[in-house]
């Protein structure tokens, strides 16, 4: 995805942040001096109120003199209350000849002073000390009946303090945006995960791949979308199923007009063609036992096994061709579902293990996990069992069965392959035809009436898939396609 939820997440937040930082630097950066400025002024006031009280006599106790200090001390002050007429007073500042000086200055207007605020009493005011190239915030004024008091502060102290917080500001900042991105990156990763899975099972839903399922669960929003997605997946899957059952029966019934004429015709030509041989035998030798041709006990259990085994052959060709007709004049219904080909494989081989032991046939079936196919599956085992029948009858030279399932996006292919003499080049066009046979000696041998690739190909048309045969140097392979989706 290009753009990510997890990446819009931490865009989003530390977008938030640097906006947040920046609004903060800003208020900071307008309001903090001012506020400064303010309480400063609140603070000589205090101190000034503080002197005040404690200089109502003429002289102030060496006590009260140290509670004005330690005032002044909190709040970094440094002040001067003096006595011009007699040139007495006390200082928190050893050197108060400096204090004497700016306080002149101010007094005499000798130094460019701003009037922060003025009453009887004080003045506040900001100036500039040119000699020092310092500015200060001071308040001067007189205190009882003789006294004039000068406190001041530097305003370096604010800037310093300022630019100190906003570097510590920064350095916050930073560090809450780096563990942020951290912070968010893991719990937008644990959000997230449940939404990438639903994104993967939307895309292979897509594909028609109904068995990805939401695993993760939740009880949140997530978990329920996720369990709609398997609801869903499933109701799609019915759907899907039942459309395909549909598109088949108008399919069916589209063709069914087109073919009944012509495949009853053929039905009657070709039964009473294959009848006829059977029914002479019975007949032929029904009539040697009645006129008693051969009176011992062997020649009359011989007669008696040919008749019943030309009328098992009789029988299973009509069985055969029953479901042939019933397939060619869509009779029967075909239902889609979807169902394990490997597993129905393995059914089949197990039904016909006792056949491969007569043939002396050796089978092999490999196949690694389920291959789920879209089809009748009734009907793809009669498939099954033509082909593997069909092939452990012809099967010769190493006397090999070998079953194939080849899983595709799309598509499954099944082949049965049987080592043996290949199919004449001539015969290849015809072996799907009704009691066609390449071999008839061979075929009647093991009773083949030349009907059940017949019943292979009605059933692969029916279903519309893809079938067929190849011949190789050492065998024959009969294939044939289903759907997987």
């Amino acid at each position: 995805m290009k753009h990510s939820i997890r990446r819009q997440m931490i865009a989003i937040f530390v977008g938030l942040i640097v906006c947040m930082l920046v609004i903060l630097l800003v208020l900071v950066g307008a309001g903090l001096e001012p506020y400064y400025v303010r309480e400063k002024e609140e603070n000589f006031k205090e101190l000034y109120k503080e002197i005040e009280s404690l200089a109502e006599g003429e002289e102030l106790t060496e006590d009260e003199v140290s509670q004005i200090n330690r005032t002044a001390e909190r709040y970094n002050f440094y002040y001067i209350v003096w006595n011009f007429s007699n040139e007495n007073g006390f200082s928190n500042l050893h050197d108060s000849q400096m204090l004497l000086v700016q306080l002149g200055g101010v007094l005499f207007n000798k130094i460019d002073s701003r009037v922060m605020e003025r009453n009887d009493n004080y003045q506040v005011v900001e100036f500039r000390d040119n000699t020092q190239q310092v500015d200060y915030l001071a308040l001067w004024g007189t205190v009882g009946n003789s006294y004039n008091i000068f406190i001041r502060s530097p305003l370096e102290s604010i800037q310093e303090t300022m630019g100190l917080f906003f570097r510590f500001l920064l350095i916050v900042g930073i560090a809450v945006i780096v563990g942020g991105i951290l912070f968010v990156w893991y719990f937008s990763r644990r959000l997230t995960e449940p939404l990438r899975e639903l994104a993967a099972l939307s895309a292979r839903m897509a594909d028609l791949d109904f068995n990805a399922k939401y695993t993760s669960g939740g009880g949140g929003e997530i978990g329920v979308l996720g369990e709609n997605f398997n609801i869903m997946s499933q109701k799609l899957e019915n759907t899907i199923s039942e459309l395909k059952n549909a598109n088949f029966r108008l399919q069916q019934d589209i063709e069914q007009k087109e073919k009944m004429e012509k495949m009853r015709t053929d039905f009657m030509g070709n039964v009473s063609h294959e009848l006829k041989t059977p029914i002479a035998l019975i007949q032929g030798y029904a009539e040697g036992l009645k006129e008693g041709v051969s009176d011992d006990p062997e020649s009359r259990e011989f007669y008696c096994d040919v008749i019943m085994d030309e009328a098992a052959k009789m029988n299973q060709m009509v069985k055969n061709l029953l479901t042939l007709n019933q397939l060619e004049f869509g009779d029967e219904d075909i239902v889609f579902e979807r169902f394990d080909i490997a597993e129905l494989i393995r059914g089949v081989l197990q039904s016909m293990e006792i056949l491969a032991q007569q043939a002396g046939a050796d089978v092999h079936f490999n196949c690694e996990g389920p291959v789920c196919v879209w089809a009748d599956e009734f009907k793809i085992e009669q498939v099954l069992r033509n082909y593997i029948s069909n092939a452990i009858h012809h099967v010769g030279g190493d006397k090999v069965v070998e079953i194939k399932v080849a899983a595709g996006p799309e598509r499954a292919r099944i082949s049965v392959f049987n080592t043996g003499q290949p199919i004449p080049e001539e015969d290849l066009g015809h072996i799907w035809e009704k009691f066609y046979k390449v071999d008839k000696a061979h075929t009647r041998k093991y009773g083949g009436n030349g009907i059940g690739l017949s019943i292979v190909r009605a059933i692969m048309e029916s279903l519309h898939q893809e079938y067929g045969v190849k011949n190789y140097e050492n065998g024959v392979e009969f294939w044939f396609e289903l759907d997987m989706k």
